[in-house]
């Protein structure tokens, strides 16, 4: 209850300080400039989100779609410092997914409030009591991301007590834990805590590993799970080690086993590069995602809320994702 509350009276601080300024008095003559965040710059998934940003852009000319991130890994410091740097150069929405929501809120978010920033979280959303600092959320259900994810490690299950390892990024950001959270209640039925035997599943002793978003360490991780003896089934909860422009040269030598079923390698995102691992059988499934419906769509309720103070209906805009093999890596999706 307190947090809609807080919800709505940030809103109608947001509306009242809108009201007293010019966002733009026509759509054809103001431009308005929209900063597209994500975790990380140089990843394919938040270029896709850009594109579907500027895809909206194409219908409206006044709107100029920027986009920026943490150049190399998920850096939370880096983060709030691009958003702060894009409020003083003055934007007029920002589209934004959280690496670590306190932090964030603490460092950005309030200030965006400040100037009357109206904002729109993606792929990752801030906590629920952080709700207030964005109007709406627009991406995957994580939680049930996560439980999809778990529902494909089953299929892979070969002993009594079979052990698995959770690949994650930063171990505060929300979308990811969210998604181990789902994995762990699919296999357990129990989602706040390690698996520890219950239904006959068990996180590997040095799991989950967390990459921070570095795909040389995320890679690394992959490669040395793979080389044990009796190697866990090893699941990803975002792209990591598959963004990696080397993951095919160096899974090459498990090509083999991964067709044997003696290596499992699940992972999230369907991302071109990843398409072409599914297609070399070098992983087994990858769970996708519609990063470039959350720029178009995000792009567009920060729209209508800047020209015409409509605020979004939903305070979650949840999209579905898609199943991916080597069977049918062709046509499974269509990255932009």
């Amino acid at each position: 209850m307190r947090t809609r509350v807080a919800h709505f009276s940030l809103l109608l601080v947001i509306l009242l300080c809108w009201q007293g300024q010019s966002y733009g008095a026509t759509e054809a003559q103001e431009p308005i400039n929209i900063a597209v965040v994500g975790k990380t710059k140089n990843d394919s998934f938040y270029q896709q989100s850009h594109k579907g940003c500027q895809r909206f852009a194409r219908d409206y000319p006044n709107v100029h779609c920027i986009y920026d991130g943490a150049d190399d890994y998920q850096d939370v410091r880096t983060q709030v410092l691009i958003v702060k740097e894009l409020i003083r150069k003055g934007i007029d929405g920002l589209l934004i997914s959280t690496t670590d929501s306190q932090f964030l809120v603490d460092g950005a978010l309030k200030l965006a409030a400040k100037h009357a920033i109206p904002v729109i979280t993606f792929d990752s959303d801030l906590l629920s009591e952080h709700e207030s600092y964005r109007l709406a959320y627009v991406g995957t259900n994580n939680f049930d991301f996560g439980k999809a994810l778990g529902e494909e490690a089953k299929r892979f299950k070969v002993e009594p007590q079979q052990h698995i390892c959770l690949q994650s990024g930063h171990q505060t950001t929300p979308n990811l834990n969210q998604r181990i959270a789902g994995v762990r209640y699919a296999l357990s039925g129990q989602s706040t805590k390690r698996l520890s035997g219950e239904n006959g599943w068990v996180e590997h002793y040095r799991c989950p590993l967390f990459t921070f978003g570095r795909r040389a360490d995320a890679l690394d991780q992959l490669v040395t799970m793979m080389k044990y003896p009796d190697p866990p089934i090893f699941l990803a909860v975002a792209g990591f080690a598959q963004f990696n422009p080397d993951y095919i040269t160096r899974m090459a030598q498990f090509k083999s086993l991964i067709a044997e079923k003696k290596r499992v390698i699940i992972s999230a995102d369907t991302e071109n590069s990843q398409l072409k691992a599914l297609q070399r059988g070098l992983s087994v499934t990858n769970i996708g995602q519609k990063p470039f419906e959350m720029g178009r769509l995000g792009a567009e309720l920060l729209h209508q809320f800047i020209m015409r103070g409509t605020v979004p209906a939903q305070s979650h805009y949840f999209l579905d994702f898609h199943y991916c093999n080597k069977g049918n890596s062709d046509t499974c999706t269509t990255n932009h």
